[in-house]
């Protein structure tokens, strides 16, 4: 810190001067100790250090200074993020410089509850009983909707997932929270799986919570349009639909909080609509999961039909 104030200021005063002064205050330094710290070749941690925190930089950085969406990552990701760009770095490294640079992940918070069973109490069992596992896509998806305080009032967004990659297969925004806002995403998921060449087949499992959305008729009569086979979990049970609320949970940390995806507050539909197209195409393309081997859902998909010789699987274990 001395020699750090001696550069600072030695333009202006000159090194004896300055040490002269220094040590005059009871702060003792030669111009020859400050010259040797000149000369001295910086340790093999410092250069390696700055390496790390220039490649950190780069990750969580654009090239304008702002945010990247892996700005949201905490050091686990960050490592392997790092590793993906072949940057090498123990983890006790990383996450000390993450640590002595204010470098923190996304922190989830507590959640606000939705769901309002429906009045009639009629709804299809649960088919999964928390198994969220499922051998292929498009055999298992979760399905729930949170909400977003804008300026213009609250905005509701549905999200269906596949339990097999964590992938978001569809997604809908409205101004209220009536069953088009869960059918609309429904039939958006059906159609990108067709658009993407893996057609939705007999034996899908669509599972959600009790709220009156899912156990409408128009939603429920749907799904038997579709041949596929709905499952509810309890009332009241956020660990019956824990997947899909972990990744509601993310959504709501990742997309809505930071200004990652959106700078500034929420004024209408449209803000959350760009920002959660920005955050679906990013979780499902670029985000690392630890759940499924630092992979991105995408790439886990891809894997899959690229060793099963892209064939559909077909049914589905309840």
């Amino acid at each position: 810190m001395i020699c750090r104030f001696i550069d600072e200021n030695r333009a202006r005063f000159g090194v004896e001067p300055i040490c002269r002064v220094l040590t005059e205050h009871g702060c003792k330094i030669a111009p020859s100790t400050y010259y040797a710290y000149r000369s001295r070749r910086p340790a093999a941690r410092t250069v390696s250090d700055a390496t790390v925190l220039h490649e950190l930089r780069r990750l969580r950085l654009d090239a304008h200074g702002r945010p990247t969406p892996e700005s949201l990552y905490g050091y686990r990701k960050t490592w392997h993020a790092l590793r993906a760009r072949g940057v090498t770095v123990a983890r006790c490294t990383l996450e000390r410089l993450m640590r002595e640079h204010g470098m923190r992940g996304a922190v989830r918070s507590g959640k606000v509850r939705t769901t309002v069973p429906g009045k009639d109490g009629s709804r299809a069992g649960d088919r999964l009983n928390r198994d969220f596992t499922a051998a292929a896509p498009n055999l298992v998806w979760v399905a729930d909707f949170t909400y977003v305080r804008t300026w213009a009032g609250f905005v509701y967004v549905a999200f269906a997932v596949d339990v097999f990659s964590q992938a978001v297969v569809g997604w809908h925004a409205m101004t209220t929270r009536h069953t088009d806002l869960v059918l609309t995403c429904l039939r958006m998921a059906t159609w990108a799986r067709s658009h993407q060449g893996h057609p939705v087949t007999t034996g899908l499992i669509h599972h959600s919570d009790a709220g009156s959305q899912y156990t409408s008729l128009r939603f429920t009569e749907h799904l038997d349009l579709e041949g596929i086979a709905p499952s509810i979990g309890s009332v009241g049970d956020a660990y019956d639909n824990a997947l899909m609320e972990s990744i509601v949970g993310l959504y709501k940390t990742e997309c809505i909080k930071p200004d990652v995806f959106h700078a500034g507050p929420y004024r209408s539909i449209a803000d959350v609509e760009y920002a959660t197209m920005a955050w679906v195409e990013w979780y499902n393309t670029r985000r690392l999961h630890s759940a499924l081997g630092y992979l991105t859902p995408t790439q886990h998909e891809a894997n899959h039909y690229a060793k099963h010789d892209s064939v559909q699987p077909v049914g589905a274990n309840n």
